[in-house]
């Protein structure tokens, strides 16, 4: 029987033969990173120096030839991200995907967003245009020159890379609108809920007004009132059932973000001082790529987005900015009414109009291609002829218009984006803002004179009534918008008197503001929290701006708490382990750290009460659409409102308490069924990993778990250092895990910008055979940076460099 282990032997060794070669082949995938290359579209030598943190430092002799090679970097390091988000924009994820994302792909074509993004770039000036072309030659460079495999990615899809487009970086843009402004889940869900009989007076409660008393960005301006109107009538009478398919959205998810800027009278050193950490979905590669740009007119360092020409977060050497997410109502749904059941007119203010037409078809790999036609109404593309459920209504008198304010083929904000970068003070750099239409961002400045600042630019509706809370009639013209909010009316600051501006997603206007801007902010918790820590150090420095970032204390935790444990003092558990869980969390103090026990029971108790309060009335399929972390409602239902406490669904009367109770019950047991028996070994951070998973490579088996990077970390959604769950997650051992989280962090001093700092949560490479793949994860889950450095004198004598220097070819590739 030898030749048998002979045999078996010799396949074994063929397979881990074939496995070794197959590594070396597709390590020709990673990129030169020293030595010297000819490349087509260059007008003069470009030196790139890789320190030894992997951060590229970029310097050309202009400004075209700067982001000609960051286009180039960005292909050598992020190709495959690149493909996917141009994919994502353009609604061809089914071309590798299948069946499996044709309603992301159907609901993309339908709103058309590519399409504007290619007129979009026709109607930019010559100057950002040019500079956007440099930087698409740079990626075609790279795509051209290239001599190796491609990425794993491309190999396992089968997808070979093809040139680059300009609306390619446009259509990102416009999907960073999308990610970061998706109001429109919660209007079309409200309206959902109207048609299944849930009162005007209970969606008042599922979405209450922002906490008068909360933390408020800008006190100096005002807020609006937001009483329900008569839509909620209005769409109650209608007669939909189910008008889109919720799984028809990008598969990323923004969730919020921290900035602070305080001015020199409270720091250490006297001159101010600026923290960013956007909070977006986590993933491997990160969404941000930090790069230094160096030309005349040009020098800024900072995070980019792989597939676009600019640091869009960062500093120049005399000021810095950061960002985060305002959260404007800019999208709207639009009933149209039609001039006849099936009718291709309908009905405006001023008389019958035609449906404008265009045709999409869909490759889907493994099955027929799917072509269908879409339509257009004064107000946008109707969504209900294409989705899920759209066939039905197609038959009645009524059909859904989709209103979204990045519809449009004018889009300069790519033009502020530059200008942000080139900007040589203040009074230029919110010059320059005034092109900045979407998405709107609370922007917070600083410079090394001492000022700081914000600005909230964008594209606002102004609408002719309403408030975008629900489905408007478009043959009224109730709903239209009528205009956009002044840029120089939207909210704005400037050296306030006490010393600092803070944003976390909170409400930024106050009483007495004119305008509209939304009514669905972020509860201030994370604001406040800032807020606390502020007051708590007399002046600050780097160190304290870094424990800051890393701070776990939930002050949802810290409110939530008294009120559940209220409830255990009326009703009791019955679990026989809720004794032992209680006296763990008796000595709790809210913070959510990663090696305590007591953040997850709590969280687990936390989530189990939603279901105990509000399944009820809504019913299984509205509730799986309304279920999330909803703090302000349950805070309603147990404060206020304790009607929502009884389960409908039972002939006894349940008080607030006792739901309190049996949901303590449910979360021990879930607890118990996940993490063991042995409480005194649960730990938050085993349950609640900070995971970065591949957006393709996470489908494959093998590949899922060890190419993720995945540490344990502390926090929930309201801490400052956010990292956030799905509610809805599958059971297991890691339901907890985090997916969304701040992805870059950066600490701006001004009194020596040399001293700045940032880190971003992966590593500056795409490629899971790169040792920069997952180089940042750990100092990133421990808030340790990396140093910020434009100094061409220290980086030019530091170790551990790498030197490229990209040249002009000189002779016409082949």
């Amino acid at each position: 029987m030898r030749w048998i282990g002979r045999i078996l032997g010799g396949l074994v060794f063929i397979v881990i033969a074939a496995v070794v070669i197959g590594v070396i082949w597709l390590r020709t995938s990673l990129p030169e990173t020293e030595g010297r290359l000819a490349l087509q579209g260059l007008s003069g030598e470009v030196t790139v120096i890789r320190d030894e943190n992997d951060v590229p430092h970029i310097k050309a002799r202009s400004i075209e030839d700067a982001v000609f090679a960051l286009g180039f970097l960005h292909a050598q390091d992020r190709l495959w991200q690149m493909e996917f988000q141009r994919r994502v924009g353009s609604g061809r994820l089914s071309e590798f995907a299948g069946k499996s994302t044709l309603s992301i792909d159907r609901f993309i074509r339908t709103i058309g967003v590519y399409g504007h993004a290619e007129r979009a770039y026709e109607k930019l000036d010559d100057q950002t245009r040019r500079r956007l072309d440099a930087y698409v030659a740079g990626v075609n460079a790279y795509i051209a020159s290239h001599d190796g495999a491609w990425p794993l990615e491309f190999v396992l899809t089968g997808i070979t890379p093809t040139p680059w487009k300009p609306a390619d970086s446009m259509v990102w843009l416009k999907m960073m609108a999308w990610d970061l402004a998706k109001n429109w889940r919660d209007e079309l869900l409200r309206a959902r809920m109207l048609a299944a009989g849930i009162t005007p007076e209970q969606i008042s409660d599922l979405w209450p007004d922002y906490d008068a008393d909360g933390n408020v960005a800008l006190p100096e301006i005002a807020g609006l009132g937001t009483d329900l109107d008569a839509l909620t009538k209005i769409y109650a009478a209608t007669p939909f059932a189910t008008l889109l398919d919720q799984g028809a959205t990008p598969p990323i998810d923004g969730i919020g973000s921290n900035n602070w800027v305080l001015s020199g009278a409270h720091t250490a050193t006297g001159k101010p001082m600026l923290a960013n950490d956007p909070h977006l979905g986590l993933a491997a590669p990160s969404l941000w790529y930090l790069a230094h740009l160096s030309a005349p007119g040009l020098e800024v360092i900072g995070a980019t987005l792989p597939g676009l020409p600019s640091v869009m977060l960062g500093r120049t050497d005399s000021f810095a900015w950061g960002f985060t997410n305002t959260g404007p109502d800019t999208q709207d749904f639009v009933i149209e009414q039609l001039t006849a059941p099936g009718a291709d007119t309908y009905e405006t203010p001023d008389g019958p109009l035609a449906f404008t037409t265009r045709s999409e078809t869909i490759q889907i790999k493994g099955a027929e291609p799917e072509s269908f036609t879409v339509r257009e109404s004064r107000n946008g593309p109707i969504v209900t002829d294409v989705v899920n459920g759209g066939g039905e209504l197609t038959d009645r008198r009524h059909v859904l218009a989709f209103r979204w304010v990045a519809l449009t083929d004018d889009d300069p904000t790519l033009r502020a984006a530059f200008a942000a970068n080139t900007a040589t003070d203040f009074p230029s750099f919110r010059e320059g803002l005034r092109d900045f239409y979407w998405p709107q961002q609370n922007i917070v400045f600083a410079d090394t004179g001492g000022r700081i600042a914000y600005l909230a630019p964008a594209r606002v509706p102004i609408r002719a009534s309403g408030d975008g809370f629900l489905p408007s009639r478009g043959w009224t013209g109730e709903g239209d918008w009528t205009g956009w909010i002044p840029y120089d009316e939207l909210p704005q600051l400037t050296n306030p008197e006490d010393g600092r501006i803070v944003t976390a997603n909170q409400r930024i206007t106050p009483e007495g503001y004119p305008y509209f801007i939304s009514r669905e902010w972020t509860a201030p918790y994370r604001a406040d929290r800032i807020d606390q820590m502020l007051d708590e150090t007399d002046k600050h420095d780097t160190e304290s701006f870094r424990s800051m970032m890393g701070d776990t204390v939930s002050l949802m935790a810290r409110q939530f708490m008294p009120l559940m444990m209220a409830g255990i003092r009326d009703a009791s558990p019955e679990h026989p382990a809720a004794a032992e869980a209680l006296d763990i969390l008796k000595r709790w103090d809210g913070d959510m750290a990663a090696d305590q026990t007591a953040p997850l029971i709590f969280s687990a108790w936390y989530d189990a009460l939603l279901p105990r309060i509000a399944a009820d009335e809504l019913g299984d399929d509205l509730f799986g659409d309304y279920r999330g972390h909803r703090t302000e409602f349950l805070r309603v239902a147990l404060t206020r409102d304790p009607v929502w406490c009884d389960d409908r669904r039972t002939t006894e009367t349940e008080s607030c308490a006792v739901q309190i109770a049996r949901a303590l019950d449910d979360a021990i047991a879930l607890l118990i069924r996940t993490q063991g028996e042995d409480i005194s070994t649960w730990t938050w951070g085993k349950a609640h990993p900070a995971v970065s998973e591949n957006r393709v490579l996470s489908a494959v088996p093998v590949l899922k778990d060890v190419l993720a990077i995945s540490h344990p970390i502390g926090g929930d959604p309201f801490t400052v250092n956010a990292q956030r769950w799905a509610a809805d997650a599958p059971e297991g051992p890691q339901m907890f895990r985090s997916t969304h989280g701040p992805g870059y962090r950066a600490i701006y001093d001004l009194a020596d910008p040399q001293r700045s700092m940032f880190i971003q949560s992966t590593g500056q490479s795409g490629n899971p055979l790169s040792a920069g793949y997952d180089a940042f994860a750990s100092r990133w889950t421990e808030t340790r940076f990396i140093p910020m450095i434009t100094d061409w004198s220290r980086i030019d004598a530091a170790a551990g460099t790498k030197r490229l220097t990209l040249a002009p070819a000189t002779a016409p590739a082949n």
